[in-house]
């Protein structure tokens, strides 16, 4: 069974990094699309960070120029890298991904269980 699983959240200072990480795991072909998103209290899930199969990547405007998605094929791994984070950022930040599970099958969507991501001032 397919699942995607979220690691690297935690508690840092405001100005402080974190990398988030979310590895597929099971059997899958490739990675059509992935994307970070994110839900603070009280509010709806939002998009941190998108990218597309061909590549093209769309950050949100409040994380824009502090965070950088990234994917690994070769370790079925996703990364969110977080800068200058401030407590605003505070959230459950939630990975998704659309995989192909064989060779010419149609994409799935995939998500995370969550990671924490508190900032402190």
């Amino acid at each position: 069974q397919v699942q995607l699983v979220e690691s690297g959240g935690g508690l840092v200072q405001a100005g402080g990094s974190l990398r988030l990480s979310c590895a597929a795991s099971g059997s899958i072909f490739s990675f059509n699309g992935m994307g970070w998103y994110r839900q603070a209290p009280g509010k709806q899930r939002e998009v941190v960070a998108v990218k597309a199969s061909g590549g093209r990547i769309n950050y949100a405007d409040s994380v824009k120029g502090r965070v950088t998605i990234s994917g690994d094929n070769a370790k079925n791994t996703m990364y969110l890298q977080m800068e200058s984070l401030q407590p605003e950022d505070t959230a459950v930040y939630y990975c998704r991904a659309l995989l192909v599970l064989a060779a010419n099958g149609p994409s799935y969507s995939y998500w995370g269980q969550g990671t924490q991501v508190t900032v402190s001032s």
